[in-house]
Protein backbone atom coordinates (compact mmCIF):
# COMPACT_ATOMS: atom_id res chain seq x y z
CA UNK A 1 0.00 0.00 0.00
CA UNK A 2 1.39 3.57 -0.68
CA UNK A 3 2.25 5.69 1.65
CA UNK A 4 2.37 9.41 2.08
CA UNK A 5 5.34 10.68 3.66
CA UNK A 6 6.79 14.37 4.46
CA UNK A 7 10.03 14.10 6.51
CA UNK A 8 11.23 16.57 8.66
CA UNK A 9 14.01 18.41 8.39
CA UNK A 10 16.15 21.57 10.20
CA UNK A 11 13.60 24.63 9.90
CA UNK A 12 10.30 25.11 9.45
CA UNK A 13 9.10 22.15 11.39
CA UNK A 14 5.43 22.14 13.16
CA UNK A 15 5.83 18.63 15.31
CA UNK A 16 8.50 16.24 15.50
CA UNK A 17 7.51 13.30 13.49
CA UNK A 18 6.09 14.37 9.68
CA UNK A 19 2.45 12.65 8.25
CA UNK A 20 2.49 9.54 7.22
CA UNK A 21 -0.84 7.68 5.90
CA UNK A 22 -1.13 3.74 5.61
CA UNK A 23 -1.19 0.61 6.73
CA UNK A 24 1.58 -0.57 9.70
CA UNK A 25 3.83 -2.98 9.21
CA UNK A 26 4.40 -6.66 9.92
CA UNK A 27 7.82 -5.61 11.49
CA UNK A 28 7.34 -7.12 14.74
CA UNK A 29 8.82 -10.83 14.17
CA UNK A 30 11.92 -9.45 12.32
CA UNK A 31 12.47 -7.09 15.04
CA UNK A 32 12.34 -9.97 18.11
CA UNK A 33 14.83 -12.27 15.61
CA UNK A 34 17.39 -8.95 15.30
CA UNK A 35 16.71 -7.07 18.53
CA UNK A 36 20.41 -8.68 20.06
CA UNK A 37 22.61 -8.10 17.60
CA UNK A 38 23.19 -4.14 18.04
CA UNK A 39 25.22 -3.20 20.28
CA UNK A 40 24.07 -1.52 23.37
CA UNK A 41 25.10 2.08 23.74
CA UNK A 42 24.07 5.37 26.20
CA UNK A 43 21.40 7.74 24.54
CA UNK A 44 23.59 11.13 23.81
CA UNK A 45 22.71 14.53 25.38
CA UNK A 46 20.89 16.54 22.31
CA UNK A 47 23.10 18.99 20.98
CA UNK A 48 22.20 22.23 20.32
CA UNK A 49 20.55 23.60 17.10
CA UNK A 50 23.75 23.89 15.83
CA UNK A 51 24.51 26.77 13.39
CA UNK A 52 26.61 26.03 10.58
CA UNK A 53 28.29 28.12 8.00
CA UNK A 54 25.70 27.50 4.61
CA UNK A 55 28.40 25.65 2.10
CA UNK A 56 28.22 27.19 -1.45
CA UNK A 57 30.04 24.73 -2.85
CA UNK A 58 29.59 21.69 -4.87
CA UNK A 59 31.19 18.00 -5.22
CA UNK A 60 32.96 17.01 -8.42
CA UNK A 61 30.73 14.39 -10.81
CA UNK A 62 34.13 12.98 -12.05
CA UNK A 63 34.73 11.73 -8.65
CA UNK A 64 33.53 8.70 -6.37
CA UNK A 65 32.10 9.98 -3.07
CA UNK A 66 31.42 7.58 -0.79
CA UNK A 67 30.28 8.03 3.09
CA UNK A 68 30.90 5.43 5.62
CA UNK A 69 28.76 5.89 7.99
CA UNK A 70 29.54 3.99 11.52
CA UNK A 71 26.58 3.12 13.86
CA UNK A 72 25.83 0.52 16.71
CA UNK A 73 24.46 -1.63 14.55
CA UNK A 74 27.25 -2.10 11.69
CA UNK A 75 28.63 -0.23 9.12
CA UNK A 76 27.22 1.16 5.67
CA UNK A 77 28.13 3.13 2.82
CA UNK A 78 26.62 5.52 0.89
CA UNK A 79 27.83 6.23 -2.51
CA UNK A 80 26.95 9.89 -3.01
CA UNK A 81 25.32 11.36 -5.78
CA UNK A 82 27.26 14.49 -7.00
CA UNK A 83 25.98 14.36 -10.57
CA UNK A 84 22.35 14.79 -9.76
CA UNK A 85 22.82 16.25 -6.80
CA UNK A 86 26.20 18.72 -6.78
CA UNK A 87 24.97 21.08 -3.47
CA UNK A 88 23.14 18.46 -1.53
CA UNK A 89 26.05 15.88 -1.37
CA UNK A 90 28.34 18.63 -0.97
CA UNK A 91 26.62 19.86 2.12
CA UNK A 92 26.30 16.60 3.46
CA UNK A 93 30.06 15.73 3.02
CA UNK A 94 31.09 19.14 4.96
CA UNK A 95 28.55 18.31 7.51
CA UNK A 96 30.60 14.88 7.89
CA UNK A 97 34.09 16.35 7.85
CA UNK A 98 33.23 18.65 10.34
CA UNK A 99 32.19 15.85 12.96
CA UNK A 100 28.62 17.08 12.66
CA UNK A 101 26.58 13.82 12.42
CA UNK A 102 29.24 12.24 15.21
CA UNK A 103 26.87 11.17 18.08
CA UNK A 104 23.79 11.60 16.25
CA UNK A 105 20.85 9.00 16.23
CA UNK A 106 18.58 7.50 13.53
CA UNK A 107 15.58 9.02 15.48
CA UNK A 108 12.13 7.73 13.77
CA UNK A 109 11.98 4.11 12.17
CA UNK A 110 9.11 3.71 10.29
CA UNK A 111 9.47 -0.39 9.60
CA UNK A 112 9.45 -0.94 6.10
CA UNK A 113 9.39 2.41 4.77
CA UNK A 114 11.94 4.43 5.71
CA UNK A 115 14.91 5.13 9.20
CA UNK A 116 15.41 9.01 9.22
CA UNK A 117 18.31 10.38 11.09
CA UNK A 118 20.85 13.20 11.48
CA UNK A 119 18.78 15.53 13.78
CA UNK A 120 21.34 16.75 16.19
CA UNK A 121 18.53 17.80 18.89
CA UNK A 122 17.21 14.43 18.37
CA UNK A 123 13.64 14.42 17.90
CA UNK A 124 13.20 15.70 14.71
CA UNK A 125 13.36 19.20 15.18
CA UNK A 126 17.04 20.27 14.64
CA UNK A 127 19.42 21.09 11.98
CA UNK A 128 22.40 22.98 10.75
CA UNK A 129 20.90 26.22 11.10
CA UNK A 130 20.33 26.69 6.77
CA UNK A 131 18.56 25.28 4.41
CA UNK A 132 19.71 24.74 0.93
CA UNK A 133 16.90 23.92 -2.10
CA UNK A 134 18.18 21.25 -5.06
CA UNK A 135 15.09 19.57 -6.76
CA UNK A 136 15.86 15.74 -7.73
CA UNK A 137 15.11 14.89 -10.74
CA UNK A 138 11.82 14.20 -11.66
CA UNK A 139 12.27 10.79 -12.90
CA UNK A 140 13.65 10.00 -9.22
CA UNK A 141 12.37 7.00 -7.52
CA UNK A 142 12.70 5.96 -3.86
CA UNK A 143 13.43 2.65 -4.29
CA UNK A 144 15.07 0.65 -1.61
CA UNK A 145 18.53 1.69 -0.18
CA UNK A 146 18.06 4.85 -2.08
CA UNK A 147 19.26 8.09 0.73
CA UNK A 148 17.46 11.37 0.64
CA UNK A 149 17.10 14.33 2.81
CA UNK A 150 13.93 15.33 4.67
CA UNK A 151 11.66 18.27 4.74
CA UNK A 152 8.68 19.04 6.05
CA UNK A 153 5.44 19.51 3.66
CA UNK A 154 5.64 23.10 3.22
CA UNK A 155 9.17 23.22 1.97
CA UNK A 156 9.89 23.71 -1.48
CA UNK A 157 11.05 20.60 -3.49
CA UNK A 158 14.72 19.62 -3.02
CA UNK A 159 14.72 21.46 0.36
CA UNK A 160 17.64 19.88 3.06
CA UNK A 161 19.34 20.83 6.38
CA UNK A 162 21.40 17.63 7.59
CA UNK A 163 18.30 15.17 8.61
CA UNK A 164 18.18 12.21 5.71
CA UNK A 165 16.18 9.26 5.22
CA UNK A 166 16.81 5.54 3.77
CA UNK A 167 14.67 4.06 2.08
CA UNK A 168 13.85 0.59 3.43
CA UNK A 169 10.54 -0.70 1.81
CA UNK A 170 10.97 -1.92 -2.19
CA UNK A 171 9.48 1.11 -3.44
CA UNK A 172 8.37 4.14 -0.66
CA UNK A 173 6.28 5.16 -3.75
CA UNK A 174 7.03 9.02 -3.00
CA UNK A 175 6.61 12.03 -5.36
CA UNK A 176 10.34 13.42 -6.28
CA UNK A 177 10.38 16.61 -3.86
CA UNK A 178 13.30 14.69 -1.97
CA UNK A 179 17.02 16.00 -2.53
CA UNK A 180 18.44 13.10 -3.94
CA UNK A 181 21.73 11.75 -1.41
CA UNK A 182 22.80 8.88 -3.02
CA UNK A 183 22.18 4.66 -2.59
CA UNK A 184 23.50 2.46 0.03
CA UNK A 185 26.19 0.05 -1.83
CA UNK A 186 27.48 -2.00 0.97
CA UNK A 187 26.35 -2.56 4.44
CA UNK A 188 22.20 -2.87 3.17
CA UNK A 189 22.13 -5.63 5.97
CA UNK A 190 22.90 -3.18 8.24
CA UNK A 191 20.21 -0.90 7.85
CA UNK A 192 17.50 -3.49 7.76
CA UNK A 193 19.24 -4.12 11.21
CA UNK A 194 18.40 -1.14 11.86
CA UNK A 195 14.93 -0.86 10.70
CA UNK A 196 13.67 -4.27 12.65
CA UNK A 197 14.55 -2.52 15.92
CA UNK A 198 12.30 -2.67 18.46
CA UNK A 199 9.77 0.84 18.82
CA UNK A 200 8.89 2.59 21.25
CA UNK A 201 5.34 2.70 20.01
CA UNK A 202 3.93 1.51 17.10
CA UNK A 203 2.49 5.04 15.52
CA UNK A 204 2.24 3.80 11.98
CA UNK A 205 3.66 8.04 11.69
CA UNK A 206 7.10 6.05 12.98
CA UNK A 207 8.51 6.07 15.87
CA UNK A 208 11.91 5.99 18.03
CA UNK A 209 13.79 2.62 18.81
CA UNK A 210 13.24 1.19 22.63
CA UNK A 211 17.25 1.70 22.53
CA UNK A 212 19.13 4.82 21.03
CA UNK A 213 21.08 3.90 17.24
CA UNK A 214 23.89 5.70 17.17
CA UNK A 215 25.58 7.07 14.08
CA UNK A 216 29.19 6.89 15.64
CA UNK A 217 31.08 8.70 12.76
CA UNK A 218 30.38 8.89 9.12
CA UNK A 219 33.53 9.42 7.07
CA UNK A 220 33.69 10.92 3.18
CA UNK A 221 36.10 8.85 1.26
CA UNK A 222 37.08 9.57 -2.26
CA UNK A 223 37.42 6.94 -5.11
Amino acid sequence: MRRTFSPLVAVLIAAPFAVLAGCGSDGGKKQETTAAVCRKVAAPEAKSNLDVRKPVGRLSPTVDWRAIVTTNCGTFTITLDAAASPRTTASFARLARAGFYDDLTFHRIAPGFVIQGGDPLGNGLGGPGYAIAEAPPRTTRYTKGVVAMAKTATDPDGTSGSQFFIVTGDDAQLPPQYALLGRVTSGLDVVDRIDQRPLRDTDPQGSAPVDPILIERVAIRQG
